[in-house]
């Protein structure tokens, strides 16, 4: 495929195209991936049930497959990203965000939003500018 060099210089591909532009993006500690898209949504889904049993029957995932992604990242972290709490034979346990887990699932989902609207000005063919970036 060719562009022309006004599309090379704005950096702007033509509008007949069968791919279009995509990202995934995680957070970090230390060079080890914490939180992703997948992550993220374990985490607003054990926050939203307050369980991580239901949390992750609603994903459609195993109960050790979230308690497992759960446990990595507080390994990593060296800190708690979910309390939980046993029940008794009548149930009553649950689960909940820590201040750290919900400090991590809000500055993922300000990145997603800042990177998701950037994408669609490029996906709409509208050149960014340094003020647009900031704008957003």
């Amino acid at each position: 495929m060719t562009y022309n060099r006004d599309e090379m210089i704005r950096g702007i591909m033509p509008t007949k195209r069968k791919h279009e532009p995509t990202f995934k993006f995680w957070l970090e500690c230390n060079g080890n991936p914490i939180l992703g898209r997948g992550g993220a949504q374990i985490l607003r889904q054990i926050e939203k049930d307050g369980s991580i049993t239901k949390a992750a029957e609603t994903l459609g995932m195993s109960y050790r497959f979230v308690w497992n992604y759960v446990h990595k990242v507080e390994k990593v972290l060296d800190e708690s990203i979910v309390q939980s709490h046993r029940g008794g034979r009548t149930g009553g346990g649950g689960a909940s965000l820590t201040k750290l887990g919900k400090s991590l699932l809000t500055e993922y989902d300000q990145l997603d939003g800042y990177l998701n609207k950037i994408l669609s000005r490029v996906k709409s063919g509208r050149q960014l500018l340094e003020d647009d970036v900031e704008e957003v």
